[in-house]
């Protein structure tokens, strides 16, 4: 065991302030970049989690969303059909409107009651009215648009008419619950499925089924139809299959494997300029609080083991090998301060998953962020290493 590492793990006290310093240095960056990127994974989770293995955008498309048009002539439909490995293609519809809750005689009695004592009557389960996203699936149990984790009781309870499913996470803001009637641009539905992991922010969304939205007289029956969904016999040959169809396209439209658009999504939510900024500032301020704290734990640390050093000087240890020692110790404080980062990281997304906030890590931020860490714990000290020129041999003869 090395010098560096034994002093550490011996007088541990003293560099607890520097890792609990990085770990929330790290926990801050983190913790914004897996909300960001989980509400895209919210926008996109039943197309993520869908059967589909290519998904077809339009040619000027570089995203699912934030990239350019993605719908594309129905006319591309048949043109994809004539590959011969294509079992499956969808259409992805949807839709938009004004959804309002029903009051059952008892909830309509309360909110009465509290109007008259002078509380809001829309609040607390009284009327609610939200405007809402709508995406549809086929509702036919392993059809390309259903998503892997719906099973198939889900499926038949959004096969019956006007029946819908909402996630939990928006229950409470439309003031619903399963079973419940409400109304969508004035015509009623029934709350059929409450879902699991489909989380979004901004509006809520129903999911219903093709059949439904038709029945609605808001079906897509244009020129025109949205990103089409693709199933093919094997699912490990979607990038040869993906990039014949491109061939096949010959411009017309662009195949993406899943993998390929998931990519894309999260890029172009990092290419917003907002996001951008707010992500800028938290790693700016998570540098500086770092190094500040950091350099200042280890400054003291060295000063309280000065004597310790003078006494390597005075048996011959030189003041490079002493430095040495230093940045060593740095490093090691790096890496159990991104150790200690990844522990507060998972607690936060284990509460954040309780309450139906998504959040979520790509493999290469989380090792951007690991890096930095250990660069912030580095450069901390490098700044330290002033201290040792106090080591001086003839220190230990007062």
């Amino acid at each position: 065991m090395s010098l560096a590492l034994a002093t550490l793990l011996y007088e541990w006290r003293r560099y607890m302030a520097a890792v609990v310093a990085l770990a929330f240095s790290g926990l801050l960056v983190l913790a914004q970049v897996g909300i960001f990127v989980g509400i895209g994974k919210g926008f996109t989770a039943q197309i993520d989690r869908a059967r589909a293995d290519i998904m077809v955008l339009g040619p000027g498309a570089k995203a699912l969303f934030n990239g350019g048009p993605s719908g594309l002539p129905r006319r591309m439909i048949p043109l994809v059909y004539t590959h011969p490995e294509v079992v499956q293609v969808a259409p992805l519809d949807g839709s938009g409107g004004r959804f309002q809750n029903i009051l059952s005689p008892e909830q309509q009695a309360k909110a009465e009651a509290r109007a008259k004592k002078g509380g809001k009557g829309g609040g607390g389960g009284g009327r609610k009215s939200e405007f809402v996203n709508v995406t549809v699936i086929d509702a036919i149990p392993g059809y390309v648009t259903v998503p892997t984790d719906y099973t198939p009781g889900m499926v038949e309870a959004l096969r019956q008419p006007y029946a819908v499913a909402v996630d939990r996470t928006a229950l409470p803001r439309l003031g619903v619950k399963k079973g419940d009637k409400a109304l969508y641009n004035g015509k009623t539905i029934t709350i059929g499925v409450v879902t699991d992991g489909y989380p979004n922010i901004i509006q809520p969304t129903l999911v219903m089924s093709r059949d439904t939205l038709r029945m609605l007289g808001e079906a897509d029956t244009g020129q025109r139809v949205g990103p089409l969904m693709v199933q093919i016999r094997d699912p490990a040959r979607a990038e040869i299959v993906a990039a014949q169809l491109n061939k096949k396209g010959d411009g017309k439209f662009r195949a993406w494997t899943r993998q390929e658009l998931a990519d894309a999504n999260s890029g172009a939510m990092f290419e917003d300029q907002i996001i951008g900024i707010i992500l800028g500032f938290s790693a700016f301020l998570g540098l500086f609080i770092g190094v500040v704290i950091t350099w200042q734990t280890l400054r003291q640390a060295i000063m309280a083991n000065i004597k310790e050093f003078a006494s390597l000087r005075a048996l011959g240890v030189s003041m490079g090998d002493l430095r040495n020692i230093v940045m060593e110790l740095s490093f090691w404080v790096g890496v159990v301060g991104v150790l200690a980062s990844g522990v507060l990281t998972w607690l936060v997304w284990v509460i954040a998953t309780a309450n139906g906030v998504p959040m979520a890590f790509p493999p290469v931020l989380v090792g951007v962020v690991s890096i930095f860490l250990i660069v912030i714990a580095m450069l901390s000290g490098f700044l330290s290493l002033g201290i040792l020129k106090n080591s001086q041999p003839a220190d230990l003869l007062r």
